[in-house]
């Protein structure tokens, strides 16, 4: 069994958020679910430098945090599709205004980062 190093902090609604939006794919998991890619294949398509078990697990942690649902059909094999919850589908919006910041300021980011690589890697 799993037992966290950090306690969780649940002090305000960045804490929050970020607990539950914390991994590195979960953000482009809503918007590909949001989007009509419901099957863990077609996810898996959208970001293949995930690799299926990190899919699976951070599909399991937006389904415990009630963001999205998963329907398994009685076919063979298993057929599996996710859809967001209303409450996931609230998110929407917010990650939107996201990737128009990231658009927006996109040369910065992407300097800074590089930047921050090479420094790393020089050390």
């Amino acid at each position: 069994m799993y037992l966290r190093k950090i306690p969780v902090s649940l002090n305000c609604g960045l804490d929050l958020i970020g607990e539950v939006l914390y991994g590195k794919w979960k953000i482009r998991l809503l918007w590909f679910i949001n989007e009509g890619h419901m099957r863990p294949s077609e996810l898996q398509r959208k970001i293949p430098d995930a690799s299926r078990r990190v899919l699976n697990i951070q599909l399991k942690e937006l389904e415990d945090h009630e963001l999205i649902t998963r329907k398994i059909y009685p076919v063979v094999p298993p057929k599996v599709e996710y859809r967001l919850t209303e409450f996931g589908e609230s998110l929407i919006p917010i990650i939107s205004k996201l990737g128009e910041w990231g658009d927006e300021h996109q040369d910065h980011l992407r300097n800074v980062i590089v930047k921050r690589e090479e420094s790393l890697s020089g050390e």
